[in-house]
């Protein structure tokens, strides 16, 4: 019995240390942030973005974050700092062509614009081009994991990454499993998350897994609050913050997250769940959407941030 158990464990560790080569499709503020800790934790990282321009942006800006990174841990030794900075930095191969990229990836993260239509074609080309031992797996903040996989013939190596904005410093990772997902798999990517640095949990296939699903409603019935006249921004925002003791109020919350994100996670939990109160779409937050005021990332959103 005990060697069973042993053979097991070691079985799953060594399925968990064959995520050597790690691919991250977008390189967006997620994709950057998850190709940053996976390069800097040791991993050879091939980062994907639609042109060369945004490739180089991508690149950049994962720089400027390893430097703010390194004056921090290194502030009593620059050259151990820019050792820190150039080490991770040459772990990381931006490229434009994500089937090329696949092809000796071990694990492929995708963390592209929140439409099922656009993660379907991708995984369709990609699940032709990958090994048959790669694993892919979602960033997604809302979407069915097991929906975006089904175009696949891997289901049971396809899973869920949960990153947290901004990666780098956000410690928790939610990794998420459907019904299709194996052992192995879920073991793998434990092991992946746990080298990482990341604290990981665990949550079946539902909308918003753990967070999201707590925090979405929440900061939509801030704004409904909002909506009707009941409170202004900064008094929610305020009572949050002194009377729950948040570090953030909902209205700020929702700015930071983007107007965007937040409407079309409500409008696809909507769709899905018509009968639940927590998901109808907001007006208020609709035309917002619409004016292009999207929070923090556009200058405007319930708040101004234009200097």
């Amino acid at each position: 019995m005990a060697m069973s158990v042993l053979r097991t464990f070691t079985r799953n560790m060594a399925t968990a240390a064959k995520i050597n080569n790690v691919v991250v499709i977008g390189g967006g503020l997620m994709g950057s942030g998850i190709a940053q800790v996976a390069a800097a934790t040791g991993h050879n990282v091939t980062l994907v973005e639609m042109n060369d321009a945004l490739v180089e942006k991508a690149v950049g800006g994962i720089r400027k974050s390893l430097e703010r990174v390194a004056k921090k841990q290194f502030k009593d030794d620059a050259a151990k700092g820019s050792q820190f900075v150039e080490g991770t930095l040459a772990k990381i191969n931006g490229v434009t062509k994500p089937e090329a990229a696949v092809q000796d990836a071990d694990l492929v993260v995708e963390a592209i614009v929140e439409r099922m239509d656009v993660k379907h074609q991708l995984f369709t080309k990609l699940d032709g081009a990958a090994p048959a031992h790669t694993i892919f797996a979602s960033n997604t903040s809302s979407l069915s994991i097991a929906e975006i996989g089904s175009v696949t013939k891997r289901q049971d190596r396809f899973g869920g990454l949960h990153f947290f904005n901004p990666v780098p410093v956000m410690k928790l990772l939610e990794i998420i499993r459907t019904d299709r997902t194996s052992d192995e798999t879920f073991q793998a990517l434990q092991g992946f998350g746990q080298r990482l640095g990341k604290a990981c949990i665990t949550c079946k296939d539902t909308p918003g897994f753990v967070v999201n699903r707590l925090l979405v409603p929440y900061m939509a019935e801030a704004i409904r609050l909002l909506e009707r006249g009941d409170a202004s921004a900064r008094d929610i925002d305020t009572a949050m913050k002194l009377g729950a003791g948040y570090p953030m109020g909902p209205i700020e919350l929702t700015d930071y997250v983007g107007l965007d994100t937040t409407n079309n996670i409500l409008q696809g939990w909507h769709e899905k769940f018509p009968d639940s109160p927590l998901f109808v779409p907001i007006k208020t937050l609709q035309q917002l959407v619409s004016e292009g005021k999207l929070g923090v990332k556009s200058g405007e959103g319930f708040y101004s941030y234009k200097k």
